[in-house]
C-alpha cells in the first residue's frame, strides 16, 4: 500500500476523527473505505456508460416522421 498525505481544516479532521471513533475503525480505514467505495462506484457508471453507447450502436430502432406539434402535445 502508498501513503498519501492529505490537508483537512481542523473541523472537518475532528468530525472525520468523531465519525471513525464511532464507527471502531481508524481514520485511515475510514478514508481508505470511501475511497474504496467511491472509486467501485465511478467504475460501475463508466461501465454502464460503455454498455449504453454499445447497446446505442448496435441499435436498429427507426424514429418515425414527427406529424404533431408542440401544441398538440400539450392539449388538455
Amino acid at each position: 500500500m502508498k501513503n498519501v498525505t492529505i490537508a483537512l481544516d481542523e473541523a472537518t479532521l475532528r468530525a472525520a476523527r468523531r465519525i471513525a471513533a464511532e464507527r471502531s475503525v481508524s481514520l485511515n480505514a475510514l478514508i481508505r473505505d470511501f475511497l474504496a467505495r467511491l472509486t467501485q462506484r465511478e467504475a460501475h457508471a463508466r461501465e454502464a456508460r460503455r454498455r449504453i453507447a454499445d447497446l446505442c450502436r448496435q441499435s436498429t430502432a427507426e424514429v418515425g416522421e414527427r406529424n404533431w406539434t408542440r401544441d398538440e402535445l400539450h392539449e388538455r
